[in-house]
């Protein structure tokens, strides 16, 4: 008989045993794991610069266990064995920050129903994919406004990345914003075909000055076109944080990001498994984008005072920016008076308006 009760312990224990972690120490979690792949090294100061602030937001909420990233992450076939690999590691809230992220992320979407893949910028999504992005043209309208207004040459340069609709939106809303306060000014666009390569992206910036450039603005990642221009002793738009410490003589104002709006608001409704997918692009009034601090030094007042009054009429929508007539660089008219161009014209832009010098090249991304 004691041979049969021993047994049964044995037994017992086995079954208690084999119902939880059989790792022995370890506690099973119910924290989040979230990870992020970056295009660009964090220390670009910009772009990737700018997720990271996001991120380290997003790891001091009390739900979430441990974030983790992947830099300089290749488009492509790299990007698809860095996500999967966070996957494979139990990652289940995974956010990729560039566009060329988006096909890969849905190819892994795929392998991993049970996960949450947060891509940004594009436009594809699933019911485990969904799509994150600011109103950017906002500021960039904002910034065009004050770029408008300081050119003595009304000649506005803008070194570009890629030629996609992301790229052409800002361009056009701030040339936009220069036209509406300078009828006169033009801006003139060089292409880099890369996100993050500051050596290009001087040399394009240079490009543009001497074709008599006395501003340069920039849809890249790094400080490199604004250095160039505060070289030559003219003056620069920045992007994606204030970059005034990298060109402090030259550095007018910056459209800028705060991914932490975004970040949080994602890993609170994942804890509380309310996540669904959706395509969120918020504006100004959520603060995921915003115009840095205007210069005091190098911008009238009252140029300052114009530009915050516009700001506060784009929060209370009264301001929609892309709204008509509008007619692009070949004088055709796009956007009746009266009309305002819809989202999924705007998340699709392929032409330039009026007063961009430059050409949108095909192909290229």
């Amino acid at each position: 008989m004691k041979k049969i009760a021993l047994c049964v312990m044995v037994c017992a224990l086995f079954v208690l045993a084999s119902c939880g972690d059989r790792t022995p120490g370890k506690e099973v979690s119910s924290k989040l794991k979230v990870g992020f792949i970056y295009v660009s090294p964090v220390g670009d100061g910009g772009w990737t610069w700018a997720h990271d602030q996001g991120r380290k937001e997003l790891a001091k909420l009390p739900y979430v266990e441990t974030t983790s990233i992947m830099e300089s992450v290749p488009e492509g076939a790299e990007a698809t064995r860095a996500i999967t690999q966070f996957a494979e590691k139990g990652f289940t809230l995974i956010f990729t920050t560039s566009f060329g992220y988006m096909d890969p992320t849905v190819e892994v979407a795929k392998r991993y129903p049970n996960h949450v893949f947060m891509h940004c910028s594009g436009y594809k999504t699933l019911p485990n994919v969904g799509t994150y992005f600011g109103r950017m043209y906002q500021p960039r309208y904002l910034s065009g406004i004050v770029a408008g207004k300081k050119t003595q040459s009304n000649v506005i340069g803008y070194v570009a990345a890629f030629p996609i609709p992301e790229v052409i939106r800002g361009i056009n809303a701030f040339t936009l914003g220069v036209r509406s306060v300078n009828p006169e000014a033009k801006v003139h666009v060089v292409w880099s075909h890369t996100w993050y390569d500051p050596a290009k992206e001087r040399e394009a910036a240079e490009s543009l000055l001497d074709l008599k450039a006395d501003i340069i603005a920039q849809h890249q990642d790094s400080p490199a076109a604004q250095q160039a221009a505060q070289d030559r002793g003219r003056w620069s738009i920045g992007y994606n944080t204030n970059m005034r410490k990298f060109a402090p003589k030259a550095h007018l104002t910056a459209p800028v990001w705060d991914w932490s709006k975004v970040y949080t608001a994602v890993a609170e409704q994942v804890n509380n498994k309310t996540w669904k997918s959706e395509k969120i692009w918020w504006g100004i009034k959520t603060g995921v984008v915003d115009l840095a601090p205007i210069s005091n030094l190098l911008v009238a007042q009252d140029v300052r005072d114009y530009v915050m009054a516009k700001r506060q009429e784009i929060i209370a929508d009264k301001c929609k920016i892309f709204e008509g007539p509008l007619k692009d660089q070949s004088g055709n008219l796009r956007c009746k008076e009266g009309e305002v161009m819809s989202d999924d014209q705007l998340l699709s832009f392929d032409f330039f308006v009026e007063g961009v010098v430059g050409t949108i090249e095909k192909g290229n991304k």
